[in-house]
């Protein structure tokens, strides 16, 4: 058997690192050829150690000099710096497979790099199409990429559709996606308690291991509405098509409902392992390391409608996806600042969402033709969040 050659863009993250787990447990089937990171610079020096790729790429040449003294003299892995970089070992010729696992708008270009190119793309960055999801769809088509979700719940969609699915829902007989999340800690909080939550608070989600900034997103269900986006493009879907439904066990990661009326969902335990173990053998099944599933421990699942005045940014979300253009890379740069903000200790929860409305609000969205519409439209829509912010403190 010929081993893919993988990419893994943002492999100090916590999908980075339960890639290279599912790696560990198939060595006759993968290598790696290039490994990114951003700060956690002990971690990356640690893996290029273990798995010797032929690239590391980091941010910036002060980071490149750092990784090169922590990994040691002599080690054979070349280490380079900048976007362009993660774009080489994105598209290089000598790479099968990508996964795309940057967090924000930073994995975007990378990311498409990599679509351009035609690799199997193994897609984890959902602002790439949240923000440029015309563009990243039309380049998916011409230049014949395979791209396969990782997100959980778009992973389950994927696996609930029929075999025969490319595009549009209507011609595989499919009424509509239900997208599934867990609600996040504060599901059951007392509204008047959200404007004191802390930072560890909103971090520390009851049933997934995630990064602080996906996990402030899952507080807000933030996360939930970029889903929403990103099934539109991947699955052809209409915002009338995608329903949100709160499921605290997150046992079922989402369903898929027939025009007969049958409804296929996809269950398992919440860890990242089985959707990338998915993604990285499929069409095959591979194991994962994720255990079975004990349904008589589990007892009952529950379902409940989002709270839409606890959970604002799901309204958001949606009202950008229908405004089109470059409304949703306007929606993502708001939040990516606004939850930066919140984690610095510089802007309170309930504040994240009042700061993305106003930004909507404030920038005004365009058709998007090329790329630098799309970068354009988050250039904006960061400066309108910070002026958000400066207000705020002011105020």
């Amino acid at each position: 058997m010929t081993r893919q050659r993988l990419t893994i863009l943002g492999a100090t993250g916590s999908i980075g690192v339960s890639t290279l787990d599912v790696v560990d447990r198939h060595p006759d089937r993968f290598e790696i050829f290039a490994l990114t990171g951003s700060s956690q610079l002990d971690r990356l020096a640690a893996q290029c150690r273990r798995y010797n790729p032929k690239y590391a790429v980091v941010g910036s040449l002060q980071s490149a000099q750092k990784l090169a003294e922590l990994i040691g003299l002599n080690h054979p892995t070349e280490i380079l710096a900048g976007l362009d970089a993660l774009e080489t070992v994105a598209s290089s010729s000598e790479v099968d497979t990508v996964m795309a696992a940057i967090v924000g708008a930073a994995g975007l270009k990378p990311t498409l790099a990599a679509v351009k190119a035609g690799k199997r793309v193994l897609l984890a960055n959902k602002e790439a199409l949240v923000m440029a999801g015309h563009l990243f769809m039309t380049e998916i088509k011409s230049s014949g990429a395979k791209l396969l979700p990782i997100d959980s719940e778009h992973n389950a969609i994927f696996q609930s559709l029929p075999h025969a699915f490319e595009s549009g829902l209507e011609r595989s007989g499919v009424s509509r996606v239900l997208l599934t999340g867990s609600g996040g800690p504060f599901r059951t909080m007392p509204l008047d308690q959200l404007a004191a939550v802390t930072v560890e608070q909103a971090c520390a989600h009851p049933n997934w291991v995630m990064g602080r900034k996906i996990s402030v997103d899952s507080a807000t269900m933030m996360n939930k509405g970029l889903e929403v986006i990103e099934a539109h493009w991947l699955f052809g879907a209409r915002p009338d098509q995608i329903e949100i439904i709160v499921h605290p066990q997150s046992v079922i990661h989402s369903m898929v409902e027939y025009v007969d009326g049958s409804v296929l969902a996809q269950l398992g335990h919440p860890d990242m392992r089985t959707p990338i173990a998915h993604a990285l053998g499929y069409p095959d099944r591979i194991e994962s390391g994720v255990g079975s599933l004990d349904l008589f421990r589990i007892a009952q699942l529950t379902f409940e409608k989002p709270d839409l005045a606890r959970f604002p940014c799901i309204g958001l979300a949606y009202r950008a996806l229908e405004a089109g253009g470059t409304a949703p890379a306007i929606l993502n740069a708001a939040n990516e600042v606004a939850v930066a903000a919140f984690l610095d200790g510089r802007l309170p929860f309930l504040r994240i969402a009042d700061v993305i409305s106003a930004v909507l609000d404030e920038v005004p969205h365009v058709i998007v033709n090329v790329l630098e519409d799309v970068l354009h439209a988050d250039s904006r829509g960061r400066d309108a969040a910070q002026r958000q912010l400066a207000s705020w403190a002011t105020a």
